[in-house]
């Protein structure tokens, strides 16, 4: 069984930062893609940062420049480098992972069970 689990979240100041972490644990043959979400209080869910297994990256308009998504193959981790926190990224953010458990088998999406972030003014 695939789990995903998240850390590093935490409280933080205005243009403080924050690495978040998430750990892909189980039957994991090829993670193909990596992506972190975010989810404020009366919003809807939305992408931050992806990363691929081939190494593209994309990043949402309001985090450019300021977040960077990276990965350990070796560990099976993703991280969320955060720089110049803004109150408006206070969510939780969620680890999301496209998986192979087995050679040519299906890929699953998995979610991990999020990380509050919250940055005061």
């Amino acid at each position: 069984q695939v789990q995903l689990v998240e850390s590093g979240g935490g409280l933080v100041q205005a243009g403080g930062s924050l690495t978040l972490s998430c750990a892909a644990t189980g039957r994991l043959f090829s993670i193909n893609l990596m992506v972190w979400y975010r989810q404020a209080p009366g919003k809807q869910r939305e992408l931050v940062a992806s990363l691929t297994k081939g190494g593209s990256t994309n990043y949402a308009d309001s985090v450019k420049g300021r977040f960077t998504i990276s990965r350990d193959n070796a560990k099976n981790m993703v991280y969320l480098q955060m720089n110049t926190l803004k109150p408006e990224d206070t969510a939780v953010y969620y680890c999301n992972a496209l998986i192979s458990s087995s050679v040519g088998g299906p890929q699953y999406q998995y979610w991990g069970q999020g990380t509050q972030v919250t940055v005061s003014s």
